[in-house]
Parts: C-alpha cells; sequence; structure tokens
C-alpha cells in the first residue's frame, strides 16, 4: 500500500480561498504571496486582468510591481486593506478597479486569506481575482434606482412609506417623518407600535397592514391618525403588498394622502344635507330642489300631504304644467327672469294643481344657486299653501261684514226698540191719564144719563117738547160716554168679556152695518177663509173695532172707493217677530181691513195709534179710532200692524190669538125690546164715594121696586150688613177711599158666603180684572149706565 500523503498547506489554503471566490463570482486569476519574503507568484490570467505581460506568470514577482496596474484612486485603499489582512491575519475582501486590455479599467475584486504562525506573524496569503464589472454596474443601477425611488419617495405628496414583513418601517418620506415626528434614522427599522402615541390607533393599522400582507391584495382605507403635537388628521391610504423576485410577499408599500380639509367640507356638506333633509322633513311647506342643467325638480314628502301628488321627483315642465293657466306665464317669466338676470332669489304667489284637479293658493319662494362663474346651477325653494289662511281670511271678512251688518242691525233694532219703548211708555202714561179722567167722567155721567132716563120715564110722553129735550140731552151724555169708553179702550182698562169667537161668523153678521155705515160710494167685499180658527176674544169690542176700522177706511176715501174686509188663519215664525217686535210666535187669526184710500206718509203712519192725534178736520174726528183698536188689541194678546203707501191704501191687520181650548158656546143674544126685568122682595146695599152716583143708583133701583140700602163707603156698609142679615145683593162701586170695592165685598162674603155682588166702575185698571180680562164670576156694569143696564144686570147677579 501506498501510504497516504500529507496535504500541502499552501494547496488547501489556496483551495479555500477558490472556494470563496466560486462563491462570489467567476475568477479570472490567483496569486500567492510569500509575505515574510515577499515574493508574489501570479497566473497569466490574474496578469492579463492587472494590464500585465502574461510572461511573467509563474516568475516571483513583488508585490509593488502587480500594484501599479491598479486604478490611481484604488491604489490607496488596496494597500490599507493588505496591510490591514497581513496585520492582523484572516480573510481578506476588497474591490478595486485595474487596467484592462482594451486601455480601460475593470472591477475586480480580491478574495484571500492571510495565514499567521505561532507567533502571529504573516506566513503566506494566497487568493483569487474575480471580475465583478457587471455586479457593479448591477449595484450602480440598483443605486441610482434607489436613489431615484428615494427622490420620488421624498418628493411624493402626503406619506409614502414601505415595510417589512414585521411591519418595519423600510423607508419614508418627508410627509412619514412630520407624521411620526422623528428624523428617518429614528424610525427606519421600528414598527407603529413603537411610534405611535396612540395605541388603539397603532394597533388598528397594524391590523390593517397585516390583513393586506395576508390577503396580498391592495385595499383603500381612510385612517384617522394623530400628530405628535396632538394635532388630528384624517388620511386616505392605498396599500399595496410588497413581492420579492419570486413573487413572495416580504412586507407593505403605502401612499397616505391628508384628507381632514376634504373629508371636514364632505362632513360638513353631509351635515348640510342632512340638516336639509331633516328641515324639508319637519316643515309643512313642500321643498324643491332644482337641477337647472336637467330640469330635475326633488320634492319633499310635503308635495303628497298638501297637494296629494304621490312622488318625489318631476320636471321643471311637470311643475310649470300645474300652475293655473292665467298664472303660468306670468311665473314662467318672473323666474327666468332671474335666473337669467343674475339674481338670487324669487317669489310669488300663484294658484296651484292638486291632485284631485282643485286649486291651492300658494306662495313660492327660491335660492338660486351659482358655481364660480356665475352660472345657475340649482334653485332651492318652498311651497306654501295659502289657501286655509286665504279661506280664513275670507271667513273672517265675511264674519267683520256679518258684524258689522249685525252692529248696523243691533243698533237699528236698539234704536226701535228704544223708540218703540218711549212710544209704550208715553202710551202708557197717556194710558193712566186718560183712565184718570175716564173714571172721573164717567162718574160724572152716570149723575146725567141716569136721572135723564128717569126722568124720560116719569113723563112718558106727556110733554113732547121736554121728550125732544130729554132725548137731545141723553144724546150727547151717550156720545160723551162712548168718548171715555175710547179713551179706557186706548189705555187697556175697559173690562173685557172674552168668549169663544168665530170669526167669520162675526164679520158675515155686520155686512148690513157695514153696508150702511159706508154709503153708496165705498163697494164693500169680504173674503172670508175656509177652515178660519176660533179666537178667543170679546165678541162686542172686537165688533167695534171692525166697524171703527171701516169708518176710517171710509173717510180715507171721500170720493169712493173699495174696502176688503178678509179673514185667515197665520202662523208667525220667529223671524218674522225679529222684523216685527211685540208679535210673538204662533198661530193668529188675522183680521185685515184694506182700503184704495189716500194712503198715509210715514210721518203720519208713525203717530196713527197715538192718542188726540187726527189729520181730519177740527170736528170731524177725535183722534181716538185707532188707538182704541191698539188698546183692544193690545189687550186681547194680539198685535196690530198698519201697511200704508201714499195714493195706493191702507191696509190694517188684527192679529188675535187662536183659540187652544174647546170653543165656549156664546151667550145668548138678548132681544132688544124685551121688557125690563124688575125687582121683588130682594133687598139691595148700595155702596159709592160720589153722593149724586149713589143716590141714582138708589132711586133707579126703588124705581125698579127694589128695596134698597146706601152706605158711603166700606165701614158704613159692613154696619149695614151686621144690622140687616136679609141683604141679597151687594152693589158697590170698585174706586173707594181705604178700602176698595174688591175688599169690602171679601170682607162681606166672609160674613155672608152665599152673597151676590155687583160691581160697579168708572175704570178697571183694578183688582177685578187680569191683565184687562174680567175674572171669572164677576159681575160688574161700568159708568155711566142706564135704568135698562142697571136692571139686567141687578137681575143677572141675582140670579146666577
Amino acid at each position: 500500500m501506498t501510504a497516504p500523503q500529507t496535504p500541502d498547506p499552501r494547496s488547501e489554503r489556496a483551495t479555500e480561498s477558490v472556494n470563496m471566490a466560486l462563491a462570489a463570482g467567476a475568477i479570472v486569476g490567483t496569486w500567492f504571496w510569500d509575505v515574510a519574503n515577499d515574493r508574489l507568484t501570479i497566473d497569466e490570467a490574474l496578469a492579463r486582468a492587472f494590464g500585465l505581460d502574461p510572461d511573467i506568470a509563474h516568475s516571483t514577482l513583488r508585490l509593488d510591481e502587480v500594484l501599479g496596474g491598479v486604478h490611481p484612486d484604488d491604489v490607496a485603499g488596496l494597500s490599507t486593506a493588505i496591510n490591514a489582512a497581513v496585520q492582523h491575519g484572516g480573510r481578506f475582501a476588497h474591490q478595486y478597479r485595474t487596467r484592462s486590455e482594451d486601455g480601460g479599467y475593470h472591477w475586480l475584486e480580491g478574495i484571500g486569506r492571510v495565514d499567521l504562525d505561532a507567533n502571529g506573524r504573516p506566513t503566506g496569503f494566497p487568493g483569487v481575482i474575480i471580475d465583478i464589472s457587471e455586479r457593479r454596474r448591477f449595484e450602480r443601477e440598483r443605486d441610482d434606482a434607489q436613489q431615484l425611488l428615494r427622490s420620488f419617495v421624498e418628493a411624493a405628496p402626503g406619506v409614502v412609506y414601505a415595510k417589512d414583513r414585521q411591519g418595519r418601517i423600510l423607508i419614508g418620506n418627508r410627509g412619514t417623518t412630520e407624521l411620526i415626528g422623528l428624523p428617518p434614522d429614528q424610525y427606519v427599522g421600528r414598527t407603529d407600535a413603537e411610534l405611535l402615541n396612540d395605541a388603539v390607533q397603532a394597533a388598528t393599522v397594524m391590523a390593517t397592514d397585516e390583513r393586506i400582507m395576508s390577503s396580498g391584495e391592495s385595499e383603500q382605507v381612510e385612517e384617522e391618525v394623530s400628530f405628535p403635537d396632538g394635532r388630528r388628521a384624517y388620511w386616505l391610504s392605498t396599500k399595496s403588498p410588497l413581492r420579492d423576485a419570486a413573487g413572495a410577499v416580504v412586507g407593505l408599500v403605502g401612499t397616505s394622502l391628508d384628507i381632514t380639509d376634504r373629508k371636514n367640507a364632505h362632513d360638513a356638506h353631509r351635515e348640510i344635507e342632512e340638516r336639509y333633509r331633516l328641515a324639508a322633513q319637519a316643515t309643512n311647506d313642500a321643498i324643491w330642489d332644482w337641477r337647472i342643467s336637467d330640469g330635475q325638480v326633488i320634492w319633499n314628502e310635503a308635495l303628497g300631504s298638501l297637494f296629494g301628488h304621490e312622488t318625489s321627483e318631476t320636471t321643471a315642465q311637470w311643475w310649470l304644467e300645474h300652475i293655473h293657466p292665467d298664472d303660468r306665464q306670468r311665473i314662467d317669466r318672473d323666474i327666468h327672469a332671474v335666473i337669467e338676470g343674475h339674481g338670487s332669489s324669487w317669489s310669488d304667489e300663484y294658484r296651484f294643481r292638486r291632485f284631485d284637479g282643485s286649486y291651492a293658493i300658494v306662495f313660492d319662494r327660491g335660492a338660486v344657486l351659482r358655481n364660480a362663474d356665475g352660472e345657475p346651477v340649482r334653485m332651492i325653494g318652498a311651497m306654501l299653501d295659502l289657501s286655509d289662511r286665504y279661506a280664513t281670511e275670507a271667513r273672517l271678512k265675511e264674519l267683520n261684514e256679518q258684524l258689522e251688518t249685525r252692529v248696523r242691525e243691533e243698533v237699528a233694532e236698539r234704536l226701535r226698540v228704544e223708540e218703540a219703548l218711549r212710544q209704550s211708555q208715553k202710551m202708557e202714561a197717556v194710558g193712566h191719564l186718560t183712565g184718570g179722567i175716564a173714571h172721573d167722567f164717567n162718574n160724572m155721567l152716570a149723575t146725567v144719563i141716569g136721572p135723564l132716563d128717569l126722568l124720560e120715564a116719569r113723563l112718558a110722553g106727556s110733554d113732547p117738547r121736554a121728550a125732544r129735550y130729554i132725548e137731545m140731552a141723553m144724546d150727547s151724555a151717550t156720545r160723551a160716554a162712548q168718548l171715555t169708553q175710547r179713551l179706557l179702550a186706548f189705555s187697556r182698562q175697559q173690562p173685557l168679556q172674552p168668549t169663544a169667537v168665530d170669526t167669520n161668523k162675526l164679520v158675515a153678521g155686520m155686512s148690513d152695518l157695514l153696508v150702511r155705515s159706508l154709503g153708496s160710494s165705498v163697494q164693500l167685499e169680504t173674503v172670508l177663509a175656509g177652515g178660519l180658527w176660533w179666537t178667543h176674544a170679546d165678541p162686542n169690542q172686537l165688533e167695534n173695532v171692525i166697524l171703527n176700522l171701516a169708518v176710517n177706511a171710509r173717510d180715507a176715501m171721500p170720493g169712493g172707493g173699495r174696502l176688503k174686509v178678509e179673514t185667515c188663519n197665520c202662523s208667525v215664525a220667529s223671524s218674522f217677530t225679529e222684523d216685527h217686535p211685540g208679535v210673538a210666535p204662533g198661530e193668529y187669526v188675522l183680521i185685515a181691513v184694506s182700503d184704495t184710500g189716500s194712503g198715509m206718509p210715514p210721518e203720519v203712519l208713525a203717530k196713527a195709534f197715538d192718542p188726540f192725534y187726527t189729520t181730519k178736520d177740527v170736528g170731524q174726528g177725535t183722534g181716538l179710532g185707532l188707538s182704541q183698536v191698539y188698546g183692544f188689541v193690545q189687550q186681547s194678546a194680539g198685535q196690530v200692524k198698519l201697511c200704508s203707501e201714499v195714493g195706493v191704501g191702507t191696509t190694517v191687520k188684527v192679529y188675535l190669538p187662536k183659540l187652544q181650548a174647546e170653543r165656549e158656546p156664546a151667550p145668548p143674544v138678548e132681544p132688544r125690546t124685551a121688557p125690563l126685568p124688575g125687582g121683588g122682595k130682594e133687598l139691595v146695599l148700595v155702596v159709592d164715594d160720589e153722593p149724586l152716583v149713589r143716590q141714582f143708583s138708589v132711586e133707579a133701583l126703588a124705581e125698579l121696586g127694589y128695596q134698597v140700602l146706601a152706605a158711603d163707603g166700606a165701614a158704613a156698609a159692613l154696619e149695614l150688613m151686621d144690622r140687616n142679615p136679609g141683604i141679597d145683593l151687594l152693589f158697590t162701586d170698585v174706586v173707594m177711599p181705604e178700602v176698595n170695592g174688591r175688599q169690602l165685598a171679601d170682607q162681606a162674603l166672609a160674613r155672608r158666603p152665599g152673597l151676590k155682588v155687583l160691581f160697579t166702575t168708572g175704570n178697571s185698571r183694578n183688582a177685578l180684572v187680569d191683565e184687562g180680562v174680567l175674572d171669572e164670576n164677576v159681575h160688574l156694569i161700568g159708568k155711566p149706565f142706564t135704568v135698562s143696564e142697571l136692571a139686567t144686570r141687578v137681575r143677572a147677579a141675582l140670579n146666577a
């Protein structure tokens, strides 16, 4: 066997250097330097690499002979590197330029190793040379590219950065420096968690970066960041995975732009839009937004609630077509005048068609929004429905007009009522006066008519001349009595004895009397309604009323004419009574007496019912005819109205209330030629404070065959009654001092419950009547009275 060979240390070292060179690149030459003896051996390739003659290869050279081909700028650096390797030993590697065969320079890298002996002295220095020109060009290009990238990153707006897979910052621009607040040498290689003050913010950013690197997909995110000075900003970041040549994700690159102003503006715009939306929802107005460029109009919900159009978007033409035709041209002209004339606002009122076809009155106003060039872009406005307000104003105007009318009517009514009150007070005052006069006058007439009646009976035709005188005096006294009766009727002091009256029958029964009273020049016409209601009145007084009206009508037609007496049923409504105060609503029997006479002017018509007022010549009228009618009708709970027109005629309407109870039988009519009822054994007590009236009554009753006692007052009468229990009839005056006749009768009846009573008076305004109607079961004879009337009333009272 061949013994193993001991390896040459030089070969081992050379092999190690070769291996190192192979790892670094292509070998272009080798060397071995015996440092201790300064003997350098190179091969041909190395000689050519250093620009030397290849023939010197494998010869022993000095180091300085080889270094002569090194670029002058690299000689010092190469010498320093060699000296350092020789001094310390170990691995050597250095790059430098040497002259090439074409006269230029190329980059080489020497790689070797310096061996030291046991004393630390260099012994050998083997190595190889590799050509790194391509690598240096690549590195140069890479450095240029990196510089260009650095310049681009530095010049880029906002924040530009790159991070490795662990989130460490590899590079950042000026924006990154401002954001972090540190120079690059203090933040490169550090993570966001180490740099950002806000831990939550840092965690959010790193989580986003990790998600992007894990997914390998780019994202655009909006981030809120905090600066070191406390200022906060919003960034719009675009982040993308960073890949190596094999496509593996090795990090992340990102760019961020400060969008704080834009976001604030956007938020402000959104806030404005939200306020606009809320305002549009909250208001009752129809809010509209008109894009002038395309004519589209957006409405809020009030378009439907106010006008019934269930739509949120229309066109300007649709809006224009819903304006009333009479308003359309004006609105179109005026709104475009504002838009095209660089105006800022417009407002107007017009009629807008609802969904149902009706029109609402609206107040519309809008503001023009223009761009920087002043061109109109949008117009925003609000439409207010004024229909209710106009309706309310119209209603208020109507109410005001009605109020004014009512005020005028109320004032007129008040004046009318005041005038009626003054008239009523005047009539009342005159009534009191005439009632008092009639009472006294009747007492005096009683002492005239009664004695004349007795005188006429005594003479019994024995002296024709005396009889004629008596007749003349009786006629005058009777006329005076009628005059006082009219005064009492006017003053509503005559005692009425109402019964159920068939007015048609009463008027028909008066036909002959009316014809005789009117004369041949006046044509009488009676129109009697079928089914006429009955009324409740004093038939004798009603006859006097109709006769009185007929005579007045005759006097108003001196040349003749036509008189019509008409009856009918009449229902008076409350609306009628408003214009005719004094007439209560209800059902009435109407008696209308119409003539074709001269009529009365308004000033005469206003005074027609006044007592003693007359337009006739002196001696032709008393002025009590219509006042008597007025008093009777008022006393009978009715009303009388006058309608007259000059040259046409006059109509007097008498309203008497309808009889509501069962019809009462009419009293029997006593024959006018019946003999006077006389007395028998009856004892009559006459009580009257007037001596002459009392004397006449006593003598008249004695003539009629009665036994008579007399007293001048209540005290004497009661004393006589106590002494004479056989008194059958108390004949007493009503109006007496201290104790009146009614009080006397009450006291007498208390003593003698079966006593008969006959009252007499010249004035009925006393306790015998209730609202002008004689109390039930009361017998009364009015003053003055004749012997025949006295005989009849006394006998009736005794027989009751």
